[in-house]
């Protein structure tokens, strides 16, 4: 349980709940743990979004499909990182979006409703829950509108230059994050147009890269 909840504390859903009332918690928002294989889906787009998903262990993709058929990426989310939060607080019936494991993980699932409204026993946690959960709505408000600014640019040398500065959090060297074939997905743009343009930006001198580091210059 302590190594549950040192992963769980990782993210903000979670801010002021100490380790002793953490059982409790998990037991009043009707916690469970379940485990994927690699590739499997959590969430299917058209599923009811009944519960939301902390990674405990390996990594997700959260991604949509469009009408041609092709996967967006939207998100790869590792251990202790949330999805399935807005849907569900906004009362999607459908989700919009399928989720994926990347590797084999594990994943403690959450009754959202549990969550969002006061228990009858008025646990002293769950004002906190509440809160917490208004303040990742609002971060994942301002990570769609990274993704809008991204998607925005109309060339693909505009998006990468877009994401890099997104990602780089200052630092003029940095590693990628996504693989060249999530990163494409991401930026919705071809893979092997991509990987042509990462090549011109480095002749002309704009970059740097070696493998997944990338050095703006």
């Amino acid at each position: 349980m302590q190594e549950l909840f040192e992963i769980a504390h990782c993210n903000a859903l979670f801010s002021g709940i100490e380790a002793n009332e953490f059982s409790s918690m998990l037991s009043c928002v009707e916690g469970t743990l379940k485990d994927y294989g690699r590739g499997e889906l959590l969430l299917q787009a058209g599923d009811p979004v009944l519960w939301v998903g902390l990674v405990i262990r390996g990594s997700v993709q959260v991604l949509r499909q469009d009408s041609d058929g092709r996967h967006s990426l939207m998100a790869q989310l590792g251990p202790g990182q949330l999805f399935g939060e807005v849907f569900a607080c906004a009362g999607v019936q459908h989700s919009p979006v399928m989720v994926q494991a990347c590797q084999a993980c594990r994943i403690l699932r959450l009754n959202y409703r549990k969550i969002i409204s006061t228990c009858p026993s008025a646990c002293p946690f769950h004002q906190k829950l509440i809160g917490n959960m208004l303040s990742l709505l609002a971060e994942k408000n301002l990570m769609l509108h990274q993704k809008l600014e991204l998607l925005s640019k109309r060339t693909t040398r505009q998006r990468l230059l877009a994401y890099f500065d997104q990602i780089r959090q200052g630092a003029s060297m940095f590693p990628l994050p996504l693989s060249r074939e999530d990163l494409a997905a991401y930026l919705c743009v071809d893979r092997s147009a991509m990987s042509a343009e990462l090549s011109k930006m480095q002749s002309d001198g704009l970059i740097r890269y070696q493998k997944n580091q990338v050095q703006l210059l």
